[in-house]
């Protein structure tokens, strides 16, 4: 078994035995000398000039209020913070007559101190060698093996060995990479632990992943195949398919759906579908002439008539094709599949980016200000990015959560108008740079709920995505969430809970509330 297969490591490693517990992690610290000029102040007594603390700090200007209380305490923070300001003819007359305090610049100097600093620590990596990459998928013609890279940032320092554990064989590996043969495994994979000891005395973090290898047993193959899926933060090898780590749940071997996967060429990605409302908007906004239709091939709705949608077919297939590159990029950064991205667009807007109804619904993708609300709460990375240039960087910094009320409606509202590109003065009446930025906005904006969805799931069954759904059907969940929202979806998977029922598409559509049950048509259209 794996104590056998481990005997054949490579070139930098020893042959296993076992290894030690977990360690504690990195013990990284060191300090510098820093210059600076200390200031002195005397907070005194107006009645006596009698010394009440003395407050030592190291920048210009009167000290601040929670030096005043770290110094002087609270009693006289809070008779500092409520006196009123000593009247000018009191303090002409007699100072010593003014309630309260002052406060006292006595002296100002050179000095220096000792400044105390974290180094960063050394991690391990995981890769995937000599296997072929086909979508998200790992395909390897002869069995795999893990490899463990060790990266040490502090310059003086190394790696001196590599150790884990794989489901229950334990392993350890000199020197800074570690090659791990890895066996067929269950379709729930087996787990992976994995830490590296360096030589400045401490060790990395304990880190975490779950390996699936599954062998492909295709009868019209001459030889046997391997497919590996790798769950962790650690993995740098080809990205795995999205939301697969966050609910910790593989993929289908070989890879997700065809609507859950991302085309090699952009050219797979093309579309020809006749569009009524973009015929429309397009026959509106003057790009196509339907003069030769009854009604200038409009219909009462706006939509375009069956006449004007066979006229305008072929501007139909260029705009709904021309964000597809986009699609792409997108799809590379967040790894979003791009059909779904695509799809996404082509119910929600049918490629129009402006103001699509009368609900508040803006964007390719129709974003509300609860849908923003979703975004910054669930997606770290769309705040980080899209706080600080609209904020600053000081409100920014504790987090969404803990933004104003005031701050926070201010950020919805200005990521909402930077999706919704409609423009009055503008050629066609949209502003289309601004409806290029928005497709990364709502790659990012179903990444958020996609976290959200595995939540939702955990609260309502007590137990993670990877023990009660597969990973088409979250993703399907995740489509309830983005149009009819959390509670919709939170209401359903609790009554399928209740009853004992698996928790799959057919039975959480089929418990969807009156209100909600809409949406399983919408889910239904972007997931064919």
């Amino acid at each position: 078994m794996l104590s056998i297969l481990f005997g054949t490591f490579g070139a930098g490693t020893t042959s296993v035995h076992a290894a030690p517990n977990p360690p504690a992690g990195p013990d990284r610290f060191t300090s510098f000398i820093e210059s600076y000029t200390a200031y002195e102040w005397w907070l005194l007594r107006w009645a006596d000039d009698s010394i009440m603390c003395t407050l030592n700090i190291d920048h210009e200007g009167a000290p601040t209020l929670g030096e005043v209380y770290f110094y002087c305490g609270e009693d006289i923070f809070n008779e500092w913070i409520i006196q009123p300001p000593c009247p000018t003819e009191i303090y002409t007359d007699d100072p010593h007559a003014c309630p309260g305090y002052y406060i006292y610049l006595l002296s100002s100097m050179p000095a220096t101190r000792e400044v105390p600093v974290t180094l960063p620590s050394p991690v391990v990596w995981v890769t995937l060698e000599d296997c072929e990459s086909e979508g998200n998928n790992n395909r390897c013609e002869s069995p795999p093996a893990l490899h463990l890279i060790g990266d040490e940032p502090i310059t003086d320092a190394h790696i001196l060995r590599i150790e884990g554990q794989l489901g229950n064989d334990p392993f350890s590996c000199e020197g800074d990479t570690c090659e791990i043969p890895l066996p067929d495994t269950s379709s729930e994979g087996v787990s992976l632990v994995f830490w590296a000891y360096s030589s400045y005395g401490d060790s990395s973090e304990v880190f975490n992943a779950r390996v699936r290898v599954v062998l492909d047993e295709n009868a019209d193959r001459t030889s046997p195949a391997w497919y590996v899926d790798v769950l962790s933060p650690q993995w740098r090898g080809t990205p795995i398919a999205s939301g697969a780590e966050s609910w910790d749940i593989f993929p289908p071997v070989g890879g997700p759906p065809a609507w859950l996967s991302t085309p090699a060429d952009v050219a797979d990605l093309q579309t020809n579908f006749p569009y009524a409302y973009l015929a429309g908007k397009l026959i509106k906004e003057g790009v196509v002439y339907a003069g030769e239709c009854e009604e200038g091939g409009l219909v009462y709705n706006g939509n375009a008539s069956t006449c004007g949608i066979r006229v305008a077919q072929p501007a139909i297939n260029e705009w709904q094709n021309r964000f597809d590159d986009l699609i792409m990029q997108a799809a590379d950064d967040t790894q979003i599949s791009a059909y779904l991205l695509k799809n996404l667009f082509a119910r929600e807007s049918q490629f129009w980016p402006g103001i699509f109804n009368d609900n508040g619904d803006f964007g390719l993708g129709q974003l509300t200000e609860n849908g923003a609300d979703t975004d910054f709460l669930w997606n770290p990375i769309l705040y980080e990015q899209f706080c600080p240039p609209t904020l600053g960087e000081e409100t920014c910094a504790d987090g969404y959560l803990h933004l104003s009320e005031e701050d926070r409606d201010y950020l919805r509202s200005a990521l909402v108008y930077n999706v919704n590109a409609s423009c009055e003065n503008c050629l066609l009446g949209l502003d289309l740079n601004q409806a290029d930025f928005s497709v990364n906005v709502f790659a990012h904006t179903l990444l958020a709920a996609c976290e959200q969805t595995g939540r939702i799931v955990q609260l309502n069954t007590g137990s993670t995505p990877a023990n009660v759904s597969s990973y088409e059907d979250m993703w399907k969940f995740t489509l309830i969430t983005y149009n009819a929202g959390a509670g919709c979806l939170g209401l359903a998977v609790h009554e399928t809970s209740r009853n004992g029922d698996s928790i799959n598409w057919e039975n959480v559509s089929a418990n969807l509330t009156e209100v909600c049950e809409g949406t399983k048509g919408y889910v239904e259209d972007i997931s064919q």
